[in-house]
Formats: structure tokens, C-alpha cells, sequence
């Protein structure tokens, strides 16, 4: 395939623009410099984006002769897909190859919060040990684990949550009768059920805040949050209100509502865990995330069957 114009917008991975680099000539969005953009416009006929990234109508309409756009990232709520769709520019991402790694942070933050890791490891690390014990955590074997979302990482962790001899219950949009876990119509419902509550559902408008105050005050003071999904799900404020007044006992917290910008508020509370939106930041996962995102830009660009569309193109587009 002969040099294209690819335009790649700000903090994409290295990997995937690496490969494009190689085959493409490629262009880095400044949305501070729209000047810049103009000159090149025309000929744009891929769009690289990462999961954070954010890319309006507005700039998938300066792109006339655009084909494809490339998310290397599960998540793709920062892009105006139904802008692309109307254009008939279809829309990939990179699903399945982060899930194990997504779940198994999931599962070793459920960990680190209840037996208190971190800090254990600190304990030890400051000379604190000689002065007296940690303590006491709080046992994860045998206890019972609320999904809300239960798609291919919810139930990669569903699995994880059973070898651990955990009760695995759920919420989502639909009932799912096949899972062989107690369904509850809505996240408040699910939390007063459980003791670990794990998020991982799509961000966006639709599930914004969807775990407000009512569900952690639901949770209870046994209570634990996981949040694997977007920060925009939680109410942030909330949280740290319930964290704060022991409304809930703790959380475990990879992602954020302005990440990377953390409420500092969170920085000094014992009972949670931070990492930062880390959960499939694993060399063999990165590969894989950039070898799917480039081979759906290069199947776009070649009229070639995409590999994975997100589900509106899937549904309005009939790929």
C-alpha cells in the first residue's frame, strides 16, 4: 500500500503510531494549532485515536475524504461516533485482547484493598513493623461479588471472582438468563447484596454517575468499591464523601473523572488503592492493543473487512 496521510491525535500509544509511522505519512493533531490542520485536511483518509481521546464532529467533518477512524483502546466515549457513521466512516476498536488483563487488575485491586497491600507493604518498608502489627484486612475468599456490567471483562472477572470461592451477582441494561448468576435490575439493588462492588461498564453519557450516592450508601459500611470502567460512572464527589464519613469501608480506584488529575482528597485515606488507569498496561496487552488498531486502519484504508467495529457500526452500518 502506497504512503496515505493518517492523522494521529495527541497521546496515542507509541506503539501504534510506530507501525503507522512505517507505512503511512503521518500527522499529530495540535488542537491548539488548527492552522496547521487545514493544509493536510483533505487529504486525511484514516483518523488514529487513543481510548481517552476526544474527537468531535467537528474535526471528523474537516476530513473530507476520511475512510476509517482506529481507537487503539476499548473505550471510544470521547468519540462522536454518530458523526462518523452519518459521514459513513466506520469506527474500530480493541476489545478482547485487554480483557484478561483489565480483569486481573480487577481482581488484584479487591485484593490489595481488603488485605490492605500497599500499606502492609509500606509497614514493612518504613520500619513500622517493630513498633506493632497491621491491621486486620478483611477476607476476599468466600464473600460476594456484585458485576455491574457484565460483558466480556465482567465475566472474565465473574471467573476470577469464583475460583476465589466468591457468590457473583449482576447488573446491566438486559438480563442475561444464561450466566448462572442472580441477576438485580439496578446497581443500587446490586449493592445492597454484596461486599465488593466491581464497575466495568462503558463510560459516556448514558451510565454518568450511575453509581451515585445512593449506591454506595446501598454498599453499606462492609461495603467495597472496584472501579475498572471510567471514572465518569462514579460521582467522584460522592465517593469521597462516602469514603470520608465510613459510608462505605473502601476503593479500589484505576481510573478517575479527570484523570490524571486525582481528588487529593483520596491521597491520604488508608482505605483505598490507587493505580493510574493502569489496568491493561502490560507489555504483551500494549502489543496486541496496537497490532488490532493498526491492522483495523489498514483494513479501512484498503476497503478490507474490519476486524473489530465498535457495535453502533456493527448495528447501523451492517459491518
Amino acid at each position: 500500500m502506497s504512503k496515505l496521510d493518517v492523522l494521529v491525535m495527541p497521546k496515542v500509544h507509541p506503539l501504534y503510531v510506530a507501525a503507522l509511522k512505517a507505512v503511512h505519512t503521518v500527522h499529530e493533531y495540535n488542537p491548539a494549532d488548527t492552522a496547521a490542520l487545514v493544509g493536510v485536511a483533505p487529504r486525511i483518509v484514516g483518523l488514529a485515536a487513543g481510548g481517552e481521546s476526544v474527537v468531535p464532529g467537528a474535526l471528523i467533518s474537516q476530513l473530507p475524504q476520511l475512510k476509517v477512524l482506529s481507537v487503539f483502546g476499548v473505550g471510544y466515549d470521547g468519540i462522536d461516533v454518530p458523526t462518523a457513521i452519518a459521514r459513513g466512516i466506520p469506527v474500530t476498536h480493541t476489545p478482547d485482547v485487554l480483557t484478561d488483563d483489565v480483569a486481573d487488575l480487577a481482581m488484584g485491586l479487591t485484593l490489595s484493598v481488603a488485605r490492605n497491600i500497599p500499606q502492609a507493604d509500606q509497614h514493612v518498608r518504613t520500619g513500622q513493623w517493630p513498633q506493632g502489627p497491621m491491621r486486620l484486612g478483611r477476607k476476599v475468599s468466600g464473600s460476594r461479588m456484585g458485576i455491574v456490567g457484565l460483558g466480556r471483562i465482567g465475566s472474565a472477572i465473574a471467573k476470577r471472582a469464583q475460583a476465589f470461592g466468591m457468590s457473583v451477582a449482576y447488573t446491566t441494561r438486559t438480563e442475561r438468563p444464561g450466566s448462572g448468576f442472580a441477576y438485580y435490575p439496578t446497581a443500587t439493588a446490586l449493592a445492597a447484596h454484596v461486599d465488593f462492588l466491581v464497575v466495568i461498564t462503558p463510560g459516556g453519557q448514558g451510565t454518568k454517575h450511575l453509581i451515585n450516592a445512593d449506591v454506595l450508601k446501598a454498599l453499606g459500611p462492609q461495603g467495597y468499591l472496584i472501579n475498572v470502567a471510567r471514572g465518569s460512572v462514579v460521582d467522584e464527589a460522592a465517593l469521597v464523601q462516602a469514603l470520608s464519613d465510613g459510608s462505605i469501608a473502601g476503593a479500589g480506584l484505576d481510573v478517575f473523572a479527570d484523570e490524571p488529575n486525582v481528588p487529593q482528597a483520596l491521597w491520604g485515606m488508608p482505605n483505598v488503592v490507587l493505580t493510574p488507569h493502569m489496568a491493561s498496561a502490560t507489555h504483551q496487552t500494549r502489543q496486541a492493543m496496537a497490532d488490532l488498531a493498526f491492522a483495523n486502519m489498514q483494513a479501512g484504508l484498503s476497503g478490507q473487512p474490519l476486524l473489530t467495529p465498535v457495535p453502533e457500526c456493527k448495528a447501523q452500518m451492517g459491518l
